[in-house]
């Protein structure tokens, strides 16, 4: 039974070796997206073709309370901050523990991530293996 959009719309015949993205992303459009976590909200900006960069709101939280790691293709962002004893009368700035995941290209890199005005700043490249790039093959 056809499921879902990732079934339909791919052309499952092209893309060789592309299984386990094919059923991630499947996962994703048929109950992937009500167990993704909204919290923290994030932007995804593509600065040029070989240049991105993930933009996470995270005001409230200072770096120290933020950790971030890499387990193959996954970017693992989390964070939280210890309950202060504060008596708030509103609390509209949330400061509770998290976990967001980033899936990267196989060929993309980390190169920086800093933390400014509240936005935590990561800046990821994509670089092309050298015997990815276009060659010229002579036919004998």
């Amino acid at each position: 039974m056809v499921n879902s959009l990732a079934r339909v719309v791919l052309p499952h015949g092209r893309f060789v070796g592309f299984d386990e993205l094919i059923n991630e992303m499947d996962e994703f459009i048929t109950q992937g997206v009500a167990k993704s976590p909204v919290f923290p909200r994030h932007n995804v900006v593509k600065l040029s073709e070989e240049h991105y960069q993930i933009q996470v709101a995270l005001a409230g939280y200072d770096k120290s309370d933020l950790s971030m790691t890499r387990e193959g293709n996954i970017l693992v962002l989390s964070g939280g901050k210890e309950d202060e004893a504060v008596n708030y009368i509103h609390k509209g700035i949330s400061a509770k523990k998290f976990s967001k995941e980033f899936r990267l290209n196989d060929n993309m890199v980390v190169n920086e991530a800093r933390f400014e005005n509240g936005l935590l700043l990561i800046d990821l490249d994509i670089l092309t293996p050298e015997e990815d790039v276009a060659k010229n093959i002579n036919i004998s």
